[in-house]
């Protein structure tokens, strides 16, 4: 398998999941730069879902699903660039929805958290919360492993390269665009182009 693919399980949500049930306002004093308090607002990922099962199981700082099927208007609400953080931070490896909220999509471009796919076809009533899929990036596609059913995605285009190097700032360092010497401070990113299999 190649690093251009994302395999996982699949957390499946409903329409307008808003930042709010994404991560609540009460935990954006955690700062992500600080290594500790990333992995605290992974853990907290999706809490305010009330209607599903626990995205992060409680206890624990990791999800068991690196990818999230979703209906329209994913990450509404606020700006908070916690939002794909957050998500990221838990592990999830990206979010394929019928439609996001721009802001929502510029944030994980920007951070490099996740990728944010765009489909078409309406996933959630395709899958179910523990399935198993593959991303394919190349070839923008997504196949349930469960039905063996293989449906498209739109392309990521000019946002993937930034996606793939980690977020803006990453990019930017790697093309010469700014110095490649970070703050001290400041997290390295990680790409998040790596293949997650449970």
């Amino acid at each position: 398998m190649s690093a251009n693919k994302i395999r996982g399980k699949v957390y499946v949500l409903g329409d307008n999941i808003d930042t709010d049930q994404i991560i609540p306002a009460q935990y954006l004093n955690l700062v992500p730069t600080i290594p500790d308090e990333y992995e605290k607002l992974g853990s907290y990922a999706l809490c305010g879902v009330l209607d599903a099962p626990a995205y992060v199981p409680p206890g624990q700082a990791k999800t068991p699903y690196a990818i999230i099927v979703a209906g329209r208007n994913f990450g509404c609400g606020s700006s908070r660039e916690h939002a794909p953080i957050a998500i990221g931070a838990a592990g999830g490896r990206a979010v394929v929805a019928e439609s996001y909220a721009r802001i929502f999509f510029r944030n994980c471009v920007a951070t490099g958290e996740l990728y944010p796919l765009e489909t078409a076809t309406r996933l959630v009533d395709e899958f179910v919360i523990g399935d198993e899929a593959e991303i394919d990036l190349d070839a923008s596609t997504i196949t349930n492993l469960r039905s063996g059913a293989t449906m498209p995605l739109g392309p990521l285009g000019d946002a993937r390269p930034v996606i793939d190097a980690g977020g803006l700032f990453e990019y930017a360092r790697r093309t010469g665009m700014i110095a490649s010497t970070a703050h001290p401070d400041v997290r390295e990113a990680v790409p998040v182009n790596r293949v997650v299999e449970d």
